[in-house]
């Protein structure tokens, strides 16, 4: 069997042992043909860190490249112009992985030529508190997504990639575990778009939607698992979800990808369940009802609308690729 050759890529800023974990468990994937990129975007690692990767960069056991810039979706186009895999295969730096991962991810392109993405099944460290079972996950578990689950101006709401155990189509993919063919790049052009700022929410979603229009299908393998720690501090995040620069952000990246993506009624529905969960603060995000709070909120949400209003209009003259521009200066 001829397993396609897989490029993982793992972007990383100021992480320390979990960057080194999880590295070492894609070391032991159980898989012929991969490489390891880690585009790493701190500026000073800790000593034991900074061996570790330059012991595995001389030894050929990953391609280390170190940026003076912090961006996720720049570090993700930056690695995917450096790939030689057939497919790319994106992780987050604080994750752990059962050693079949890949072989799971690579088996749902073999199966069927539709497929331009997988998006893996992610068990949120939060979530496993209560977990007995060989695999990691809670009690609550679900088959088949709701059809609303396809519905690109609510779908945020109902797609759940934690509880779901069984195969499906969907409409986007966790960033955490997510792989694509080589040629969604390649032959179709697409790229991340450098424009999500923060903690980047989002750009995954912005990026699946644009595929879902090449034809592709965007498959969810419930066995193509892996733990998403979700460490506290480095990450692409600001680690204050208080800050006004994360909260502003925040609202900013998911009218972005409404403006760019969807209909006027699919927008339209989006924001108002944008505002009815995170500013009014009603399920499924149980928020505070507090009116303070309500209005503190209800500011950032208008400031996010303007900002990405902004973004799009300034996007007449500048598509906002300025990490990949200034990478491709350099080459």
């Amino acid at each position: 069997m001829n397993l396609p050759a897989i490029s993982v890529v793992i972007p990383t800023y100021e992480r320390e042992e979990a960057l080194r974990a999880t590295i070492a468990d894609v070391l032991k994937q159980d898989y012929p043909n991969f490489e390891v990129i880690v585009v790493d975007q701190t500026k000073t690692h800790q000593s034991e860190t900074q061996a570790y990767l330059e012991e595995l960069a001389k030894a050929g056991k990953i391609l280390w490249y170190r940026l003076d810039w912090a961006s996720l979706p720049g570090a993700r186009n930056y690695a995917v112009r450096r790939a030689t895999g057939d497919i790319i295969y994106f992780i987050d730096d604080d994750v752990e992985m059962p050693v079949d991962c890949l072989k799971n991810h690579a088996h749902n392109y073999m199966k069927n030529p539709e497929i331009g993405a997988v998006a893996g099944r992610v068990f949120d460290r939060m979530k496993l508190a209560d977990s007995q079972r060989e695999k990691p996950g809670d009690n609550y578990t679900i088959e088949y997504l709701p059809p609303q689950a396809m519905d690109p101006g609510i779908a945020w709401y109902y797609i759940d990639l934690v509880h779901t155990t069984k195969p499906q189509q969907v409409i986007t993919a966790r960033g955490c575990n997510m792989s694509f063919r080589r040629e969604i790049f390649t032959k179709h052009g697409l790229y991340f778009d450098e424009r999500f700022r923060g903690s980047a929410v989002r750009e995954e979603s912005d990026f699946c939607l644009r595929l879902r229009k090449t034809g592709y299908k965007i498959w969810y393998d419930p066995e193509a698992f892996l733990v998403h720690l979700g460490e506290e501090t480095g990450g692409c995040h600001d680690i204050s979800t208080r800050s006004l620069k994360y909260q502003i952000t925040f609202y900013h990246n998911h009218f972005l990808m409404g403006m760019k993506n969807l209909t006027i009624d699919q927008q339209l529905r989006l924001f108002y369940r944008l505002f009815d969960c995170h500013v009014l603060g009603r399920p499924p995000c149980h928020k505070s009802g507090s009116p303070l709070k309500i209005i503190s909120r209800a500011g950032f949400y208008s400031l996010g609308f303007f900002k990405a209003l902004g973004t799009v209009i300034q996007s007449n003259w500048n598509n906002g690729q300025i990490y990949t521009k200034q990478d491709l200066v350099k080459e």
